[in-house]
């Protein structure tokens, strides 16, 4: 048991100082290796390369192809065509809501999550400008529309936080639906209510909006496409994964040749698009892979036994157990998908058993897990947290508090709401 604190520690303390979990992960797996008297050269070479190699095998297509759509979505101006209607039907006196909505439909799309921060920012600065909104508040907006519950809790979303958990519970991406739905629900209005008594707490106190002192400039100057097309390949998605029952790599597959298809005019733009969306998911399954891989070898070690006897000797439910764990997890890696992958790839199949014998659907343990992963994952070293303030050059100081609410206070909130309802037998 203490060597897997302390390389839970480690892994925590150089993630937060923003070293790559690629390369830190094994060195906290080598520390709990020593740690519970496994050999250290086969501990890396077998148990922790095996598990990297094994999520690796399974989610690199979804990665990649999840990163190509998200690319091309952006390249194309679809993403922006979205965003820019729903700013233009909301209106500047329901700024905030546009962002979140925004951010919203193009996660629950398909759409990656930091391809819509750059794809909505510059709407917010405009909506925010013209309603007169401290620009303190666009980080949590975005977080809110993109960070929360359509990543992780609301049936049928195509994200990898609600896709991890059907590996290890033979289950589908709409899980729990009514568990979701409710949990989404106070993720979405909580977040909206407090963002406006924030807006108007600020405005009260005469903070208005400030340009930025570097002006953000559009990259993509192509065409706006039309707002309905630029739907399609996001309903496409959406409605093969969840009512055909496609797998989700033929889903992003029909959803990027629609892409195409409908930007045919802009075909020399689609291979740079590809590359880029490609080259980029390499470094995010390695990520998640590094940290299964620390999973791994902590399922290997003999104090593993100790640390599920801990686990399930918390009173109640055992999803109360796999909601720590999976929190817990991902605020030490600072990663909801790699935080995700290591507490399943460890406790899944002791869950799995408990839900045998204790007759407990095992959609709610999809659901609760994936939930649980975005919570504490947005701690101040979370890697979308970071590039979320980067690009709307804003500091931890000025803005985190309220992401902080948004992301992280809120949606455990809605965990336990959720765990109430499941309890009740309410999924």
């Amino acid at each position: 048991m203490l060597g897997i604190i302390l390389g839970l520690i480690v892994l925590m303390l150089l993630a937060y100082l923003g070293w790559s979990i690629i390369w830190v992960a094994p060195i906290a797996a080598g520390i709990v290796a020593l740690g519970g008297g496994l050999d250290l050269l086969d501990s890396y070479t077998n148990v922790y390369m095996n598990g990297f190699v094994s999520f690796a095998k399974s989610w690199f297509p979804v990665f990649m192809l999840g990163a190509i759509f998200g690319k091309l979505m952006q390249v194309t101006n679809m993403a922006t065509s979205v965003s820019l209607m729903i700013g233009k039907l909301l209106g500047e006196k329901r700024a905030i809501l546009g962002v979140i909505l925004s951010c919203a439909v193009l996660t629950f799309g398909g759409v990656s999550l930091f391809v819509v921060v750059f794809a909505v920012y510059p709407l917010a600065l405009g909506l925010f400008k013209a309603a007169n909104i401290s620009r303190r508040l666009i980080p949590a907006t975005l977080a809110l529309g993109s960070f929360t519950f359509t990543m992780a809790a609301l049936p049928g979303s195509p994200q990898i936080q609600n896709l991890i958990p059907i590996k290890y519970f033979d289950t589908t991406a709409m899980a729990a639906p009514i568990t979701g739905i409710v949990a989404s629900l106070i993720m979405f209005l909580g977040g909206y209510f407090y963002l406006k008594y924030r807006e108007n707490t600020l405005r009260i106190n005469g903070e208005g909006y400030l340009e930025p002192k570097e002006t953000y400039k559009e990259q993509n100057k192509n065409k706006i496409p039309n707002f309905l097309l630029s739907l399609v390949p996001l309903f496409c998605v959406v409605i093969l994964l969840n009512i055909f029952d496609f797998n989700i790599i033929n889903a992003l597959l029909c959803g990027i040749i629609l892409i195409l298809i409908l930007n045919i005019t802009h075909f020399k733009r689609f291979i740079p698009a590809i590359n880029e969306g490609a080259s980029g998911s390499v470094v995010a399954i390695i990520n998640t892979s590094a940290a299964v891989g620390f999973g791994s070898v902590v399922k290997n070690v003999p104090g593993f036994q100790s640390l599920i006897d801990l686990l399930l000797s918390i009173k109640g439910s055992p999803l109360i157990s796999e909601a720590i764990a999976v929190n817990l997890l991902a605020g030490a890696t600072g990663s909801a998908s790699g935080g995700l992958g290591i507490a399943l790839e460890a406790l899944a199949d002791k869950y799995k058993e408990i839900a045998l014998n204790q007759s407990i659907p095992l959609e709610l343990f999809h659901r609760i897990a994936s939930i649980s992963s975005g919570g504490l994952d947005a701690l101040p070293h979370n890697g979308a947290v970071l590039t979320l303030l980067a690009i709307t050059g804003l500091s931890h100081k000025q803005s985190y508090l309220d992401i902080c609410v948004v992301a992280v206070i809120i949606p455990i909130v809605a965990l336990i709401v959720g765990i109430i309802l499941a309890t009740f037998g309410i999924y």
